[in-house]
């Protein structure tokens, strides 16, 4: 039985960031595991609807895994251009019960549910999904877009990138 979700279209700037002089689209091998997919299943890029969501989600890491953040500067920061329809829209507490899960919380240890729910979503054919940040819940949203080759369909890394040598100033909402 499929899943219970709305269809959405997302057009505009998201934002990944990346090792400094590291290539946008660089695909580990083997691919890591992410709150929404086991590398082991899918490999994903998540990108974040402001730069403030980015850094959010980079302090949040940071924190649960007890890094200073110089030791993981400098980074550079992309913009990506996304035009991708047929997303999964999970983006609201609503849309995130239709399909039993709640607003996500930072920590890996709530991975297991969220990524069940991403898995059985590329299984249907989702090629991505749209969702709150576990770092910013309240006013941040992540898009996580499947991928099976380099390239990720609907988004591509867009020139300049900012390289970013200092901690920026931690976001508004933060949670870690």
């Amino acid at each position: 039985m499929a899943l219970d979700v709305d269809r959405t279209r997302v057009d505009g700037i998201w934002w990944r960031h990346v090792p400094a002089g590291g290539d946008p689209l660089f695909r580990p091998d083997p691919p890591p595991d992410g709150r929404w997919q086991r590398g082991s299943v899918v490999a994903a890029v998540y990108l974040a609807d402001s730069e403030e969501t980015t850094w959010a989600e980079w302090y949040r890491v940071l924190a649960e895994l007890g890094i200073p953040p110089m030791h993981r500067l400098p980074r550079d920061l992309w913009r990506w251009e996304v035009s991708r329809d047929r997303v999964a829209d999970l983006s609201t507490e609503a849309r995130l019960g239709r399909v039993g899960l709640g607003l996500p919380p930072p920590g890996r240890w709530s991975w297991p549910g969220y990524q069940a729910v991403g898995e059985a979503l590329w299984e249907e054919g989702w090629p991505a999904l749209l969702a709150p940040s576990a770092a910013r819940p309240e006013s941040g949203r992540i898009l996580c877009i499947f991928r099976v080759a380099r390239a990720v369909p609907g988004a591509r890394p867009v020139k300049p990138r900012k390289r970013i040598t200092e901690p920026p100033a931690p976001p508004v909402g933060l949670q870690t």
